[in-house]
């Protein structure tokens, strides 16, 4: 289903290019004409006033031919290359926080037509690592992201908050099932708040593709709230279908994802999040004179490509402390 906006965006192209057509088909030559008559009848070249007067062009009409190429030019931007979004919760932290405003790459999957949401070319398939957006299962009016971890025919566990993949085995192939742990290092503890409890980053290698955590082993695992799945025994582990996908949130113990709803559908993908082309600070005080959602701050420092893992210095430095303390 394409959202209102898409929706609204494709009657205005459709309807400014239809008068801008009409208009120079059927009433520009009769205007011509006009015109012709008139610098026949003088002799004299006419003034571009002049020519208004004489043969003047319906307002509707040249207020469609002024608009319907920036109107052309932002559907075919917004429907097929690139989208803004903005991240509205703390769900993708630290990767992506409340204020950021993204750009999701169109194209990644394929080429969909945008008011019938249906495939009309079809690109590589989503990545593990990738950040992806996508038709929330439940109501595709709402856009979620989040991050692809498992693949059609992978088998997932998230346990006491660490995640164990067994990759999908092609049956072309013969391969080991066994289950991966993707090893997470401490980067710096206590770095986030949720409510009362400290968040520690983390930088996670997701088989191959490392980006940041948060997590707070002082929360339990809701796993009692988990998606249950028939194939499965346990709440925590699932098998992810065929044309579907596994995703979670970066912020593990702030994130509404498949580990409680299932999985993404092929067909609600929307792209991949690519670049944060601007980002806000919200946080005025109650007794502020002016409204909440003024920014209090540009964060300049965010804006360029989406961030990967932290600084691998900071990372082997604080490898290297677990490793004597453990000593």
């Amino acid at each position: 289903m394409a959202s209102y906006f898409s929706i609204l965006l494709f009657i205005l192209t459709v309807t400014t290019g239809l008068i801008w057509l009409l208009d120079a088909v059927l009433w520009a030559p009769k205007r011509k004409q006009k015109l012709a008559a008139a610098s026949g009848a003088t002799q004299l070249d006419l003034e571009d006033e002049v020519k208004r007067r004489i043969a003047p062009q319906h307002p509707v009409a040249e207020f469609a031919e002024s608009v319907f190429p920036v109107i052309a030019f932002v559907f075919v931007l917004r429907s097929f290359l690139y989208e803004p979004f903005q991240i509205p919760s703390g769900s993708m932290m630290p990767t992506l926080l409340v204020g950021d405003f993204i750009l999701v790459e169109k194209y990644s999957y394929g080429l969909r037509n945008p008011i019938a949401n249906e495939m009309l070319v079809e690109f590589d398939p989503p990545e593990r690592g990738d950040i992806a957006v996508f038709k929330f299962p439940k109501n595709p009016n709402l856009d979620y992201i989040k991050r692809v971890v498992g693949l059609p025919g992978d088998r997932i566990i998230y346990r006491n908050k660490y995640l164990y993949i067994q990759k999908a085995c092609p049956q072309v192939e013969k391969c080991e099932q066994k289950f991966e742990e993707m090893e997470k290092v401490l980067v710096e503890r206590a770095e986030f708040q949720q409510g009362p409890y400290k968040l520690d980053r983390y930088v996670e290698d997701l088989a191959g593709v490392k980006h940041d955590v948060l997590l707070s082993y002082r929360l339990p695992d809701m796993t009692a709230q988990y998606y249950r799945q028939s194939a499965t025994a346990r709440r925590d582990e699932w098998i992810v279908p065929e044309d579907s996908y596994f995703v979670l949130g970066d912020n593990r113990d702030n994130s509404e994802d498949s580990r409680y709803w299932g999985f993404v559908p092929k067909a609600n993908l929307v792209g991949k999040a690519v670049f944060i082309w601007t980002s806000f600070e919200f946080g005025r005080d109650e007794d502020s004179a002016l409204p909440s959602w003024i920014p209090t701050n540009v964060r300049f420092s965010r804006i360029g490509k989406i961030p990967g893992a932290s600084d691998s210095a900071a990372i082997e430095a604080t490898a290297l402390s677990q490793e004597s303390v453990n000593e």
